[in-house]
């Protein structure tokens, strides 16, 4: 009977068995894409979040990691990098933004992927990390293993979408807050970070 059912890509699905150093992403929007589309966190649907408002389009597919979630112990990596107290975790997946040459024209998909680094954002006082990778033996990306390694140009891309995505044309308020770009060492410990959120999170015992 299980096999009549999708499961759903945040809780049905592994990260693998390679983690953190290869991962599965769940992909939910990819650059050609004019609306906002996010998974339905009770069925696992991908739905519309919102049409996009302005010109900034995603440079990059765009997802979740599956079985991770920003809780406690990923706010407290915000705080102690930040020497703050304040920020939480979001209470969402790890968001993963993946590189690759190849022309994935729509979401809904699981692709393996090597994280090479990431963003640290605050969002409204939210641990909001964006964990950047690359396509699993991707003809081009596929052989880089830091984020130093990926094109100067590429990462400043990421970096300008994800620090203007939600701001409102004509105002000077700032939405998001890009505080640190780390490398593959602090990307592999927030995964663990988050995995181990997911599971005090979700696991039951007994």
């Amino acid at each position: 009977m299980y096999r009549q059912y999708k499961a759903h890509p945040w809780h049905g699905v592994s990260i693998g068995n390679m983690y953190p150093e290869v991962v599965t992403a769940y992909i939910e929007i990819v650059p050609t894409d004019t609306v906002k589309y996010e998974v339905d966190k009770e069925s696992g649907y991908l739905s519309i979040d919102r049409p996009q408002k302005y010109s900034n389009v995603i440079p990059a597919l765009y997802g979740f990691i599956p079985q991770t979630y920003s809780g406690h112990q990923v706010a407290e990596l915000s705080n102690l990098s930040l020497n703050r107290h304040d920020i939480i975790g979001d209470n969402d997946p790890i968001d993963i933004c993946v590189l690759t040459e190849k022309d994935i024209v729509h979401g809904d998909l699981l692709v393996k992927v090597r994280p090479i680094g990431g963003f640290r954002l605050i969002d409204d006082g939210q641990a909001d990390d964006k964990i950047i990778a690359v396509l699993y033996n991707d003809a081009i990306y596929g052989s880089y293993q830091r984020l130093a390694d990926i094109p100067t140009l590429v990462i400043e891309r990421l970096r300008h979408y994800f620090t203007t995505y939600k701001d409102i044309p004509g105002t000077d308020q700032k939405k998001t807050e890009l505080t640190h770009v780390y490398d593959v060492d602090v990307a592999h410990e927030v995964i663990i970070r988050a995995i181990n959120d997911y599971k005090e999170s979700f696991w039951k015992i007994g």
